[in-house]
């Protein structure tokens, strides 16, 4: 600050004094002016910054295509887990089949209820699931009509009787049910 009586100071700006390269330090005394950049250095500077980015880019394509790899055997190894669990309860159909049979004659009793019910829990636990019953839509997808009658009593093909239960794995068919199935009139 200025005294009364005394002249304001004088500010001096002097750009010689600035670093030309950027333009906001002041030089000091005794520092050395940068080189001056000569074309070439300016053609080597490009040239590597080119280098960099290509580079940089292959880095990325190959983290990237890395990453999808490890994305599609993780896929890969679910599908053929759940395959080998879906051709394993395939072969426990039959044994199922046999246990129903068993069931509606009135021959599953004492231990071999007991056993009955833990294999259909084990069953289950890894993911089977029975379906059909008398009553539901008949669905093409999810059901084979071993017959096919008209009625009065349903709008749509519907299934009357389930002959055989149908299995999945999640939403994977095993085996369709088998149904009798009814439809309604044919229009005239």
């Amino acid at each position: 600050m200025n005294r009364p009586g005394e002249h304001p100071l004088s500010i001096v700006r002097d750009n010689r004094r600035r670093d030309p390269g950027t333009n906001l330090e002041p030089r000091r005394r005794g520092d050395v002016e940068p080189a001056r950049r000569t074309d070439r250095d300016v053609g080597e500077a490009d040239l590597l910054r080119a280098q960099l980015r290509e580079r940089t880019a292959d880095l990325q394509r190959v983290t990237s295509e890395y990453d999808n790899y490890r994305k599609r055997v993780r896929r890969d190894r679910h599908a053929v887990a759940e395959i080998a669990v879906a051709n394993v309860l395939t072969g426990l159909l039959p044994v199922l089949d046999a246990i129903d049979q068993a069931r509606r004659q009135g021959d599953v009793t004492g231990g071999f209820a007991h056993v009955a019910a833990v294999l259909e829990g084990e069953l289950a636990a890894l993911g089977l699931q029975s379906f059909g019953a008398a009553g539901d839509p008949f669905d093409p997808a999810w059901h084979e009509a071993l017959s096919c009658t008209r009625s009065d009593h349903v709008e749509r093909p519907t299934c009357t009787a389930i002959l055989r239960p149908g299995y999945r794995v999640g939403d994977q068919l095993l085996r369709p049910a088998q149904a009798e199935v009814a439809e309604p009139p044919a229009r005239r």
